[in-house]
């Protein structure tokens, strides 16, 4: 038997297109993960790239260690105020009379006070303070100006060998300056020494 031409040209035809599918799916098969690996690597590739400046903004900065020389801070130590002492007032020299007249202005008061201005009228902040302090044993004291006699300023100084004014005499005993005499006078013992002085007085 002869086949029909048509039958034969159908039967090709169908075959060309299961062969074309054929090879479609095996080149699909074969392609896709090549494209998917070549992909991969492409976007891994662009990853990287695009994270390199946050991966630099990101990282950790250098530290750098500055090291001083110990040459200002030996100077420094060096060039430190030396703490003042009760001796250091008494460098000077004292004269005679100077002397003599402090001595007597202190002998002759059972309570004196050296100080800025007078005990009407202090003119500095801690001989405001310190006669504040006499006044409330209600006891008559002399007072001092020191800014009127630049001789005794300087020489009550070397006198009782303490650097600063006011400075409180009581029974010919110094005392101190207005810091020491708020000490005294809130522990009670100011007090007690002016107590003797009024009875000196009597």
């Amino acid at each position: 038997l002869n086949p029909d031409p048509k039958d034969n040209r159908k039967r090709k035809r169908q075959t060309k297109i299961q062969i074309t599918s054929y090879n479609f799916r095996c080149r699909h098969a074969i392609t896709k993960p090549q494209h998917s690996t070549m992909n991969r690597s492409i976007l891994f590739l662009a990853g990287l790239l695009s994270s390199a400046p946050c991966a630099l903004a990101f990282a950790p900065t250098a530290t750098f260690t500055v090291q001083r020389s110990a040459t200002p801070a030996a100077a420094t130590t060096d060039a430190r105020v030396a703490p003042l002492h009760m001796s250091d007032a008494g460098e000077g020299t004292l004269n005679p009379a100077t002397r003599e007249k402090l001595q007597s202005l202190v002998d002759d008061n059972p309570v004196v006070i050296f100080m800025k201005g007078n005990k009407l009228f202090p003119q500095c902040g801690f001989s405001n303070t310190a006669t504040q302090i006499l006044n409330s044993y209600n006891i008559d004291f002399e007072s001092v100006d020191v800014l009127a006699d630049e001789e005794i300023r300087q020489g009550v100084k070397v006198f009782s060998q303490w650097p600063t004014i006011p400075q409180l005499y009581v029974c010919g005993e110094f005392i101190g300056g207005s810091d020491i005499m708020i000490e005294m006078y809130q522990s009670g013992e100011l007090g007690e020494m002016i107590e003797k002085a009024k009875a000196d007085m009597v």
